[in-house]
């Protein structure tokens, strides 16, 4: 068993146009007041990290690692969560997906696909120059319109889609290996990967390619109503990444797993501050330490209800009074004695 880190903080949701909230230095004082001790950086926001830049200078990538160094902090992870939805984006969500990309692209989505492909290539290449062997991402999807099968899909729909999802990702997940870091998809509704059944397609898809990892959040298997305990017996060796978030479903005779296109404050399944909704963090928690995650245990905040400050403020010491400092002994050694093999046979009454 191993220790994990933490806590780190994703920084997607910080980010702002407002002081403190607009450039990298002010945001990592700020978190390290609350306090982190990583920051994962979203690799889209050129406020955070310009990742073109990054993939291409070691010296810029110090430069990045220093500014968190002195607040106190590390770089955790990269996220290219927003560039792996443009990998694979069905013609119905072109119009709303432009916003992931610059506007020099927008309606132009094979030009699109293709800078968000070399834009995750020099993610990797970043993360090998921070030292960093992890890397967040979403898969995209060709497939989650077809996800209630009205119409009934068509024989080999399926199939044929994942084999084109992982042609898609085979070139960036060879990049990925030839730069020593694992790309860890993030298990998520609207994702070709969104549940355990998904992501073993994928796996299959790519050959098990060795790259292909996990980034594990059970606020979004709550909302699908599946077991997010169990999903860690089922693919801990491939979990590598860890946000944590809280969420809460609570149907009724109105609405449920679909929601009724309402808004999140309305919507039976929502996300909530970690502590205020359902998801069992302790158990979470000891499953992963069981297991011998080591990586970081990072707050990823999302709120209907309560403030961002407020909840970032809570999430740091609810990450560090889970965090366990796993034990390097067994509790019953004191009752052990020297043995050999003669005892043990004579034990067995051999």
């Amino acid at each position: 068993m191993k220790t994990m880190k933490g806590p780190g903080i994703f920084l997607a949701q910080v980010i702002s146009d407002d002081a403190p909230y607009n450039n990298l230095k002010q945001i990592c004082e700020w978190v390290a007041e609350q306090g982190y001790k990583a920051v994962q950086l979203p690799t889209w926001d050129t406020r955070i990290i310009d990742i073109t830049k990054a993939g291409q200078s070691k010296d810029y990538c110090e430069e990045i690692k220093g500014i968190a160094n002195e607040a106190g902090l590390v770089v955790s992870e990269l996220s290219t969560h927003l560039q792996g939805q443009l990998v694979a984006v069905h013609t119905a969500f072109d119009n709303m997906f432009d916003g992931f990309a610059p506007k020099d692209l927008h309606g132009k989505p094979s030009a699109r696909t293709a800078w968000a492909v070399e834009q995750i290539k020099s993610a990797a290449r970043a993360s090998q120059h921070m030292g960093i062997d992890v890397m967040a991402t979403f898969s995209g999807s060709l497939l989650f319109h077809t996800m209630y099968p009205w119409p009934q899909r068509p024989e080999g729909l399926v199939e044929e889609g994942f084999k084109e999802l992982a042609l898609r990702w085979l070139p960036i997940l060879d990049h990925c290996k030839e730069n020593g870091v694992d790309l860890c998809y993030e298990i998520h509704p609207g994702e070709d990967l969104h549940d355990g059944v998904t992501f073993e397609r994928f796996l299959e898809a790519t050959g098990h390619h060795k790259s292909v990892k996990i980034l594990y959040d059970p606020s979004h298997f709550v909302l699908q109503q599946l077991d997010y305990l169990q999903y860690i017996d089922f693919y801990h060796e491939y979990i590598r990444m860890f946000h944590v978030k809280d969420a809460e479903f609570n149907p009724n005779g109105k609405s449920g797993v679909y929601g009724g296109y309402q808004s999140w404050v309305d919507r039976p399944g929502r996300f909530r501050s970690v502590g205020d909704g359902q998801v069992d963090f302790k158990s979470i928690f000891s499953k992963l330490s069981q297991y011998g995650f080591d990586g970081w245990a990072v707050l990823e905040w999302e709120c209907c209800i309560k403030s961002f400050e407020q909840g970032i403020a809570e999430g740091a010491p609810f990450i560090k009074e889970h965090i366990i400092d796993v034990t390097q002994k067994q509790f019953d050694d004191f009752a052990s004695g020297d043995v050999d093999k003669a005892l043990l046979r004579k034990i067995l009454g051999l």
